[in-house]
């Protein structure tokens, strides 16, 4: 049996047409996706596995994209940890308990299959709804970005708590940064085992962190999350475009990147080593004309081999039914020459 497009393409090889999905695909800008979301709280949504799987089938359906990315949230795997949270409407997550010194540092995990059955039962319907030929993708938060929200106790667009964490308690921010990668490694396996055919992992925050930094305490944790799941992995950390070095040393199979790298670039430094993206979500805003253009330049800039038509990042909210379906069709359409 054929492997899916967009697994094919996260290997390296060269695809007839570029594969193409969107971070945050399923999700607010739909107006099915508000629908349904009148009768459930997000938490509510994402932990009913009949919910979260119509949920994830609706870009599917609506857009024919090469990929279904499940319904969850990178949160998730605080839970395991003991550290709990919860949605407070404008606000966005609170970590009930979180970690405000050494002390506070998880010291084990509990078992991730049975503490997020929700999440695999859903994978389990997914494997079953999603055409062969298309990828069922899971996800995970990466280390730094889980233990920036538990040391913040929720969103901090500064990442000031978690820098402060790191500066006046190395050894205990090294060792929640693991704690957390034990538990994004067993998550990301245990996806695999129940049906997603590629897993992405989402630092989005690490970049805030200085080159050593980064190197010594991120680098090889993503290095040994993605080593030990068995199927091709995608790495997203935002705002890397002068350190792809460093990104590509943690050994993805791809790299998804933002919008503020130019694709020819990523492709000239980065050489084989598969590519996720990368046009700016704003520009989807922008007339169907436009979107069509500006998704060509980026596609002819990646080239046929080892590529996949993404966005730098998630889709807006407000973001225009018909940008997302010029982009999508941009790609489904496109042939190699």
């Amino acid at each position: 049996m054929t492997e899916p497009l967009l697994v094919r393409a996260a290997k390296g090889e060269r695809t007839e047409r570029p594969p193409v999905w969107l971070m945050r695909q399923a999700g607010r800008h739909l107006p099915e996706y508000r629908k349904i979301r009148e009768n459930y709280s997000f938490r509510e949504a994402i932990e009913t596995p009949d919910v979260a799987e119509e949920i994830t089938l609706q870009p599917y359906e609506r857009y024919d994209v090469d990929g279904v990315v499940m319904f969850s949230d990178i949160l998730t795997c605080l839970e395991p940890l003991g550290l709990h949270y919860h949605i407070e409407s404008g606000v966005g997550p609170v970590v009930e308990n979180p970690v405000t010194g050494p002390d506070d540092v998880p010291t084990a995990h509990e078992d991730v299959e049975e503490e997020l059955d929700f999440v695999y039962d859903l994978l389990d319907r997914l494997d079953e709804s999603v055409a062969d030929e298309d990828a069922v993708i899971g996800f995970a938060g990466g280390p730094f970005t889980l233990a920036s929200y538990a040391v913040a106790g929720g969103v901090d667009h500064r990442h000031g708590a978690i820098r402060r964490f790191r500066a006046e308690h190395p050894e205990a921010f090294a060792e929640l940064l693991g704690r957390f990668a034990d538990v994004v490694t067993d998550y990301l396996q245990v996806q695999v085992d129940h049906g997603a055919d590629v897993v992405q992992l989402f630092d989005t925050y690490a970049s805030i962190l200085p080159p050593e930094d980064y190197a010594e305490y991120v680098l090889p944790l993503h290095e040994e999350i993605l080593s030990s799941v068995d199927a091709p992995t995608i790495l997203f950390v935002r705002g890397m475009g002068g350190r792809l070095d460093q990104l590509e040393a943690s050994g993805p199979d791809a790299l998804s990147i933002d919008w503020t790298i130019d694709m020819g670039d990523a492709r000239e430094k980065l050489g084989a080593t598969p590519v996720q993206g990368n046009l700016d979500p704003t520009m989807l805003f922008a007339d169907p004309e436009t979107v069509r253009e500006r998704t060509t330049d980026i596609i002819e800039a990646a080239g046929p081999e080892g590529y996949i038509c993404n966005l730098g990042h998630g889709v807006n909210k407000d973001t225009p039914i018909e940008s997302v379906e010029a982009f999508v069709e941009t790609a489904k359409n496109w042939e190699w020459e």
